[in-house]
């Protein structure tokens, strides 16, 4: 079934760049759609609205479905706060939790206003417990302010390519204002917060206990669960969820010295998909 399936691929894709036109994009999703209606009977159906698999350094598409489309980013939108929070602040700067960072809704770490906490430390509770109010707080340390910083969001997220993407806050729960992005624009982000070491050690972690400047203790535990399943390799990154949002996760995995980009978004069966593509299209036994 393997076999047949990559024969069928292989013979509607093209192979494009992330670089490539919009409108490029949607004739590889249109390939995609046949490429799925032509699958053998019993073959796995990727349940997710938009999904990826990028070799990350050359940015070369090994699997692309609806990578152009509009989609909510949830709590996947923290890699790109971590990108700026890692290129404005040090590591061992001490954030203050503001009253507006400890009100902020679940998950959180239960920060209280007048706690504080190396940036370090926040950083592992917002990508790995996707703490929002650790998020907040370090927007604010960056910024100033919230909204300032969503500007700066916005601003970094052109640089880097992402130019179907609209941030309207640091942790990406809904809200008044509108947010979304692309998966194919989540994967150049990710791409770039790979270039960050902090970034890369940080989501490789399943665990890590962090303590406040007055010794409250945290125990984080990864959100990401593909390190949990004991498969042969890890697959780390970023989740999120909402309810209008789905499941979702960009991240990466490595095959024979390389590695790869997986996302996937607007998912009823996230970890099956993701084990799916890296299988299927990344070439990987998990």
């Amino acid at each position: 079934m393997r076999r047949v399936f990559f024969s069928v691929v292989a013979a509607v894709f093209l192979v494009v760049t992330v670089g490539g036109a919009d409108a490029e994009a949607r004739r590889h999703t249109h390939k995609h759609k046949q490429a799925q209606k032509k699958a053998p009977s019993g073959s796995y159906r990727v349940s997710a609205k938009a999904a990826l698999v990028m070799e990350m350094t050359a940015g070369r598409m090994v699997y692309a479905g609806d990578i152009a489309r509009k989609i909510l980013p949830a709590s996947t939108t923290k890699v790109l706060t971590a990108i700026l929070v890692l290129e404005k602040l040090g590591l061992d700067d001490v954030v203050t939790i503001s009253p507006r960072a400890a009100a902020e809704l679940p998950s959180k770490i239960s920060a209280e206003a007048g706690d504080s906490y190396r940036v370090r430390d926040l950083l592992y509770a917002s990508l790995l417990n996707s703490a929002n109010d650790a998020t907040t707080a370090l927007a604010e340390a960056t910024a100033g302010s919230v909204e300032q910083f969503v500007v700066m969001m916005n601003a970094r997220a052109a640089q880097i390519g992402a130019k179907a993407t609209l941030f309207a806050n640091p942790h990406g729960l809904p809200g008044d204002d509108p947010q979304y992005s692309t998966a194919q624009d989540m994967a150049l982000i990710f791409r770039e917060a790979m270039q960050k070491p902090f970034f890369r050690e940080v989501i490789q972690h399943r665990y890590k206990k962090i303590i406040s400047q007055k010794g409250k203790v945290a125990l984080l535990r990864s959100h990401n669960k593909c390190l949990f399943k004991g498969w042969k390799k890890d697959v780390c990154g970023k989740t999120g969820y909402t309810r209008a949002a789905q499941s979702c996760f960009v991240g990466y995995f490595e095959r024979q010295g390389k590695e790869y980009v997986i996302a996937v978004f607007g998912c009823q069966k996230r970890w099956d998909d993701i084990k799916f593509l890296i299988e299927h299209y990344g070439g990987v036994d998990l």
